[in-house]
C-alpha cells in the first residue's frame, strides 16, 4: 500500500483560465465494448485502428524512423542516479536525478515522499517547450507536488536535447521519437532500481499535450511496459494532425526538412501511418485514463475523442472525463482532474 494520503496539495503555476466550474462529462468503456457511447454535443470523428500486421512479420525492416522500427529496438534503461537536493518539503523531498536512455544520459527531478516506502512510482511526460529555454523538471510542476503528497514517488523526464540531458540535434527531424525511447527507458532505469523508497512493481504514466503522445506511443511501443496510464489534453494519436497544426504553420524549415526526408503525409501515407500510434492501438495492454477540457485551444478536444473511440475499438480498457470550459493548461477544475488520476492510480497500482 502507497503511504497516507496529504490533505495538502500546492499549486505551483497560476490558473491560466477563469471559466466557470461546470459538472464534467464523463465517458467510458470497459474492455470488452467495442465503441464508447456518449452523451456529447461535440462532434465526432472516430478513425479505426489500423489492424496492420505484426512488424515483426514484414518481410523488410521497417523504416529507422518509425514505431514499428522502436518495437524491434533493445531497451537497456538503467542507472537512475538521486543527485542534489533541490528542494525540501512537509512532505516529500526534491531531488536532481539522471537516468541512461541508450548512449545518452538523461536528466529530470525526482520527488521521493517521506516515509519508509516503498512508493509507487509515477513517470512524467512534459509538454511542448522550447528546448532553448526549458530547465530541469519545468514542466507539469502542479502534477509533480500534488502525485509526491499523495504517496507516490515521481520521476519527471527532461527528454534528450532539454535542460542537462544529452543533446541530440536529429530530434524534430525524426519527429521526437527518441522521446519515446527515453520515457520507456524512465520506466526500466526506475524497475532496476534498487533504491528502497522506490517500488518499480507499481509504474505508471502520466503525460500531457505533447506528452500525452509521448505516453501513447510507449504504451504502443512496449505493452505491459507499466501498470496504467494517464493523459492530459494530449495531442493527435494521428501524427498527421499535429504536424499539420505546428510544424507546417510554425516551424517551416523543419516541415521542409522533414517532407524531404520522408515525403508530405498525402504523397506518402504509408510512412506516417507508420508513426502514428493509432495504428498500433491493437498493441496496448494498459488501462488509460485521459482528461481534455472543451474550450482548449491547442489540442481540441476531438482528437481525443478520435483517440477514445479508436482505443476502445482495439479492445483497450479507456475513458475521457471532458471538463466544461477548460482550457489547455487546466484552470477551476484541475484538483477535481487530479482527484480522478489519483483514484485512478490508486486503483491501478495497488
Amino acid at each position: 500500500m502507497r503511504a497516507p494520503q496529504s490533505m495538502a496539495w500546492i499549486v505551483l503555476i497560476g490558473v491560466l483560465t477563469a471559466c466557470t466550474s461546470a459538472p464534467a462529462e464523463e465517458r467510458s468503456a470497459p474492455r470488452a465494448t467495442p465503441s464508447p457511447t456518449t452523451t456529447s454535443t461535440a462532434p465526432e470523428s472516430p478513425s479505426p485502428t489500423e489492424t496492420s500486421p505484426s512488424p515483426t512479420r514484414t518481410a523488410k525492416p521497417p523504416h529507422p524512423v518509425s514505431l514499428p522500427a522502436l518495437m524491434r529496438k533493445e531497451y537497456d534503461g538503467r542507472d537512475l542516479r538521486v543527485g542534489r537536493v533541490l528542494a525540501r518539503t512537509d512532505a516529500y523531498t526534491r531531488y536532481f536525478a539522471t537516468y541512461k536512455s541508450g548512449r545518452l544520459t538523461i536528466s529530470g527531478i525526482l520527488n521521493v515522499p517521506r516515509g519508509d516506502g516503498p512508493f509507487p512510482v509515477v513517470v512524467l511526460n512534459h509538454g511542448y517547450i522550447d528546448p532553448a529555454i526549458y530547465d530541469n523538471g519545468q514542466g507539469l510542476m502542479r502534477e509533480q507536488d500534488y502525485l509526491a503528497r499523495e504517496g507516490y514517488v515521481v520521476l519527471h523526464t527532461d527528454y534528450r536535447g532539454h535542460a542537462q540531458s544529452s543533446p541530440d540535434r536529429s530530434a524534430e527531424q525524426r519527429l521526437r521519437l527518441g522521446y519515446t525511447e527515453d520515457v520507456i527507458n524512465a520506466v526500466l532505469a526506475v524497475k532496476a532500481s534498487t533504491n528502497s523508497k522506490i517500488d518499480g512493481e507499481r509504474v505508471g504514466l502520466l503525460g500531457r499535450s505533447m506528452g500525452g503522445g509521448v505516453t501513447l506511443n510507449a504504451l504502443a511501443v512496449q505493452p505491459g511496459l507499466v501498470d496504467a496510464a494517464v493523459v492530459f489534453a494530449s495531442v493527435s494519436s494521428d501524427t498527421v494532425d499535429n504536424f499539420n497544426r505546428w510544424t507546417r504553420p510554425e516551424r517551416a524549415g523543419a516541415a521542409r526538412q522533414i517532407i524531404a526526408a520522408y515525403g508530405s503525409p498525402e504523397a506518402n501515407p504509408w510512412f506516417w501511418r507508420h508513426v502514428s500510434p493509432r495504428t498500433y492501438f491493437n498493441r496496448v495492454t494498459e488501462p488509460v485514463l485521459m482528461h481534455h477540457g472543451t474550450a482548449d485551444e491547442s489540442c481540441p478536444i476531438a482528437w481525443s475523442r478520435t483517440t477514445l473511440s479508436a482505443l476502445t475499438s482495439a479492445g483497450v480498457d479507456a475513458r475521457l472525463h471532458v471538463y466544461d470550459g477548460e482550457a489547455h493548461a487546466f484552470g477551476p477544475q484541475w484538483p477535481r482532474s487530479m482527484q480522478r488520476t489519483v483514484d485512478f492510480l490508486d486503483q491501478h497500482l495497488a
